[in-house]
């Protein structure tokens, strides 16, 4: 199967091809020809399965062919509504390379920044709108944006949507949009609350799922280091020195353990960045095009931060914290393993984190290799350790006095009057 033969129009063709396009992914075969027939679609894939061309080619070759499309005063008739930043760039990005040899406009906005251009671009008129849920509720409320015009309708990423507490901003969106539309959804995975959420926004869907835990698993190489959490810095840093790989992506669970990491490495004179979400929005695109350009080899992200990370031949994934989400593990390693792509990646487990270990183990559906060959092993027996207890309160603490950082009036109260002057 070739793009030709999902009857794609010449212009956008001629734009895949040099993005080196040539066969379509499974969710892009199964997808494109049901969006050129006006279908809704609910889709069950993660990134790097080739989703973003899935749902852009054929948004891009029905509003190119609409003839009654007013190109003078041009009306959003494309909003595609995603999680983070970084994502919607990429998508936006995508878009514009796509459909390089139409006449077609596109913008993204996102919070983080100032709205100026933003605003600007919309006032120019645009035909297709990539958004986070926070700048277009905000901008809606200014008056620059209306959806009534909307006809092809995406929400992207929709359980990191729900996760990072999106879900009132969405229902208010949705609330907004034209009855009568084009419908797309995708989502990682499918629990109970994501299949709720697309009854309310699509009507009789055409359903696609791509497989991405073993999928994914199959297409990477993967192994794990038992390792002590004070000994992960050093493991990291002896990684980096020895397979000395070209970029590496390594995933910290929190903000504060990414920028920590950053400093360590830095002891090693292993230049590094942190992208997260304490960042501003001009750190984080600096950081992830320095990145992208080669100009930093090694990028700490947390994992909502990663979101939109579209690295070509990435070459080295490191889970330095493994997720306690078995799914996100999926997501994380997929960075290495896009589309038709293999790659590397390596995780450390400490022993609080051997359960997460066999739940992963459990969705991917294989073991992963464990390496017990290297210099910081964790020789700990899980068996026999004992978690750590949790300090216990002190309910007998001195209760607060005047004079014991109490009331911080007391000294006006007790303030000794002023002695008549003497003569």
């Amino acid at each position: 199967m070739t793009f030709k033969e999902l009857e794609i129009a010449e212009p956008i063709l001629r734009a895949i091809a040099e993005k080196g396009y040539t066969n379509p992914t499974p969710i892009q075969e199964q997808s494109i020809p049901v969006l050129l027939k006006g279908k809704d679609l609910l889709g069950c894939a993660q990134t790097g399965t080739g989703k973003t061309a899935a749902f852009a080619i054929p948004i891009i070759q029905q509003l190119f062919e609409d003839e009654t499309r007013n190109r003078n005063h041009r009306k959003i008739k494309s909003l595609i509504v995603t999680p983070t930043r970084e994502l919607a760039i990429q998508i936006q990005e995508n878009f514009k390379a796509y459909s390089k040899y139409t006449d077609l406009r596109n913008t993204v906005i996102f919070g983080g920044v100032k709205q100026g251009k933003q605003t600007a671009a919309l006032k120019q008129g645009i035909d297709i709108l990539v958004a986070t849920p926070g700048r277009l509720l905000d901008l809606i409320g200014q008056g620059y944006i209306t959806l009534k015009h909307i006809e092809y309708f995406v929400l992207d990423e929709a359980d990191q949507m729900l996760d990072m507490g999106f879900i009132h901003d969405i229902k208010k969106i949705i609330a907004q949009l034209p009855h009568k539309r084009q419908s797309l959804f995708f989502s990682a995975t499918m629990p109970k609350s994501i299949v709720e959420l697309s009854g309310k926004i699509l009507g009789n869907p055409y359903k696609v799922t791509v497989k991405p835990e073993q999928a994914t698993a199959e297409k990477v190489e993967q192994s794990v280091y038992f390792v002590a959490k004070a000994d992960k810095p050093k493991l990291l840093e002896y990684l980096i020195l020895e397979k000395n790989p070209d970029s590496t992506l390594v995933f910290s669970r929190t903000k504060h353990g990414a920028d920590k990491i950053v400093r360590k490495l830095a002891k090693a004179k292993i230049t590094a960045e942190a992208i997260h979400g304490n960042k501003s929005q001009n750190q984080r695109q600096r950081a992830l095009g320095n990145f992208k350009n080669g100009k930093t080899k090694v990028l700490i992200a947390t994992d909502i931060a990663a979101r939109g990370i579209d690295v070509s031949e990435l070459s080295l994934v490191v889970n330095y914290d493994l997720p306690n989400v078995p799914e996100t593990y999926v997501h994380r390693i997929g960075r290495t393993g896009r589309a038709k792509a293999s790659g590397i990646a390596l995780s450390f487990c400490d022993i609080e984190e051997r359960p997460y270990l066999r739940d992963i183990e459990k969705l991917i559906r294989q073991k992963i290799d464990v390496v017990r060959d290297h210099l910081f092993v964790d020789s700990r027996d899980e068996s026999s350790f004992v978690p750590p207890e949790k300090p216990k309160q002190n309910h007998n603490r001195r209760k607060k006095t005047p004079g014991n950082q109490g009331n911080k009036n007391v000294w006006r109260r007790n303030k000794p009057k002023n002695k008549p002057r003497q003569s």
